[in-house]
């Protein structure tokens, strides 16, 4: 059994999702008012497990999945199209994607907008200076606006792993150890 096929069919059902909603704002002239929903919605969702539980548990009804997306989405004031795409998702059981849609129409407003995002795992947290310098850095690099997504993982040792599009420079002292000790593998 492949078990990327799952994931690779979610996959599928939220870029489906998240280009009919940006076709949508951006026919509308709201990608603007989207990308604040989109930000407001994926804060929520990190901020509420009850939210989170509604996304992901299946004892939930379609109906009673459905009443409570929507209150949401009018507590929250969002956009119709948005409310409208969750209360279909609910219908159809598939709220469980709805990070994959949030990410999706973040890639899709970013780009929109001559954006690019760079993840990037530091040992310490960046600070403002050093997130702006690396922004500025990796504009000079690929000619668009930058914004810096960081985490920190202190495995790294120091040094930084920065991911943007399909490129990754890994300049982790980890790194450098592992490949030090490889190649000290070659040797002896």
């Amino acid at each position: 059994m492949d078990v990327s096929e799952p994931a690779s069919i979610s996959g599928g059902i939220a870029s489906r999702y998240a280009k009919a909603i940006f076709e949508i704002a951006k026919e509308n002239n709201s990608v603007d008012t989207l990308e604040s929903n989109v930000n407001d919605l994926a804060a929520a969702i990190s901020d509420s497990p009850d939210l989170r539980d509604l996304i992901d548990s299946p004892i939930y009804s379609r109906t009673s999945m459905r009443a409570a997306i929507m209150a949401v989405a009018a507590k929250m004031n969002l956009m119709p199209a948005l409310t409208n795409a969750l209360g279909l998702m609910a219908e159809k059981r598939r709220l469980f994607v709805l990070p994959q849609v949030l990410d999706g129409l973040r890639a899709m407003i970013a780009e929109d907008k001559g954006e690019m995002t760079a993840d990037v795992t530091s040992a310490t947290a960046l600070s403002d200076a050093q997130a702006a310098k690396l922004a500025e850095t990796l504009k000079a690099s690929v000619g668009k606006e930058v914004k810096i997504k960081t985490t920190v993982d202190e495995s790294l040792i120091g040094g930084l792993v920065v991911k943007l599009g399909s490129k990754m420079i890994d300049t982790s002292v980890a790194s450098k150890l592992d490949s030090l000790q490889n190649a000290m593998k070659e040797v002896g």
